[in-house]
């Protein structure tokens, strides 16, 4: 079993900035790709940005140029630098680990959450 804990989420003003951290624990795995998501009100969850295993990153054409995911594979934590945020940026964003565990295959784990919002 492999647990997600997100961290860093808040309150900040247009154009701020926040860096969201995302740890996973567990024993016996390997994690593969590492990304956000979020989901607004009323809205589907979309895919923010992803990172895999060698490093190689992409992003959802809102965020291009704002956010840049990155990864601590020592800690098995991914991180969200948030820039020139927006009200569109408002969200609850989750973390998404895939895990391979070996015998027993690989899987997705996802976090609790962590509540951004961009409000003046």
């Amino acid at each position: 079993q492999v647990e997600v804990v997100e961290s860093g989420g808040g309150l900040v003003q247009p154009g701020g900035s926040l860096r969201l951290s995302c740890a996973a624990s567990g024993t016996s795995f390997v994690i593969n790709a590492m990304a956000w998501y979020r989901q607004a009100p009323g809205k589907q969850r979309e895919l923010v940005a992803a990172i895999n295993s060698r490093g190689s990153t992409n992003y959802a054409d809102s965020v291009k140029g704002r956010f840049t995911i990155s990864r601590d594979n020592g800690k098995n934590t991914v991180y969200l630098e948030m820039n020139s945020l927006k009200p569109e940026d408002t969200a609850v964003y989750y973390c998404n680990v895939q895990a391979y565990l070996g015998l027993r295959g690989t899987f997705d784990y996802w976090g609790q959450g962590t509540q951004v919002t961009v409000s003046s």
